[in-house]
């Protein structure tokens, strides 16, 4: 039977941010439901999306996630959390790494414990690519909150609150990544590269969006989705974007890895490879819910990288993505 949001009450956390509002905007277009809930930090991004949106199902609830008690009086009658609430800047999680802890780990036990203890039906937890072996702190909290709402079913119990996560890779054009860095850059007529051999998944807000809202319909309870998406070599990406510009290579920077992982050889034995995604299964499914049927099993040395996937993100393609932007 369909997962139905129209007549749910749903609570985007980090409601004001890219995905947040491209979020709201894919739902309203759907059919509302019967209430969405903006939960963010932010007074001014909140009073911008009310203008930008207008639908009579939306509230607007100003907390942080770090607040438990916040929290509890947020999630009183909803029935499903997309939690998309994170601090993301590599640099800036080096730099205040416990303030990364506090949102990207303590944050997460708080969005859990409120959603078991309110009677939320399903939490959806959005992942990165940077969770998978990290090298950052940031992928570093990443993975953690992984590792808490995989086993966070695991306290909820069989028939209470279900927690899954969507992992994938880098959104095309988001703000401080590198394409929009490229843009800015060509007009200068130099670009500047860190390493030649990068590579990088590609995904656009709207892909990213729908594939949560996907796996939200979809879930059991304690998988991590993973979408078959393309990837890009970064001389490509410049070749697309500013193809007379001279390039500066700059060196690979702290905390960033060659080609980027989205499923790991130890994560292959308990994942099962779908026509258009894979599902991580937990490893240690203490709590017993329905099995996934129909996927293939992976070889147990599979690994799922930026530099040999399947999967080719062509230079004419970017462009008609960008273009769409």
């Amino acid at each position: 039977m369909e997962f139905d949001l129209k007549g749910k009450t749903v609570l985007i956390t980090g409601g004001t941010g890219s995905f947040g509002k491209k979020c709201t905007e894919i739902l309203l277009q759907k059919g509302p439901p019967r209430k969405l809930i903006i939960l963010s930090r932010d007074e001014l991004k909140q009073y911008e999306m009310q203008q930008q949106f207008t639908d009579p199902c939306l509230r607007f609830f100003i907390a942080d996630v770090r607040d438990r008690d916040r929290m509890y009086r947020a999630m009183k009658g909803v029935n499903v959390v997309i939690h998309a609430a994170a601090l993301k800047q590599v640099p800036a999680c080096e730099y205040n790494p416990f303030e990364a802890v506090k949102t990207n780990i303590l944050g997460a036990v708080n969005v859990m414990d409120a959603a078991i203890d309110c009677g939320v039906e399903r939490v959806i937890a959005v992942s990165t690519d940077k969770a998978v072996n990290p090298i950052n702190l940031y992928g570093a909290t990443k993975l953690c909150a992984e590792k808490l709402f995989v086993q966070g079913n695991s306290y909820s119990g069989l028939g209470g609150t279900k927690f899954s996560c969507a992992r994938y890779g880098n959104v095309v054009a988001s703000r401080g990544s590198v394409i929009p860095l490229f843009m800015q850059q060509r007009s200068s007529g130099v670009i500047t590269v860190t390493d030649r051999r990068m590579t990088r998944f590609w995904v656009t807000l709207e892909q990213g969006v729908e594939f949560v809202l996907r796996c939200l319909q979809m879930m059991h309870g304690g998988e991590i989705f993973v979408p078959k998406i393309p990837s890009m070599g970064i001389m490509d990406v410049v070749a697309s974007i500013a193809p007379e510009c001279k390039v500066v290579f700059t060196g690979v920077r702290p905390g960033e890895k060659i080609h980027e992982v989205l499923i790991s050889p130890d994560e292959a034995p308990q994942t099962l490879e779908f026509p258009d995604m894979f599902v991580i299964q937990p490893a240690y499914p203490w709590w017993k819910r329905e099995n996934w049927n129909g996927g293939k099993q992976l070889p147990e040395d599979f690994k799922y990288s930026s530099d040999d996937s399947s999967e080719k993100l062509t230079s004419q393609q970017l462009r008609d993505l960008l273009g769409k932007l």
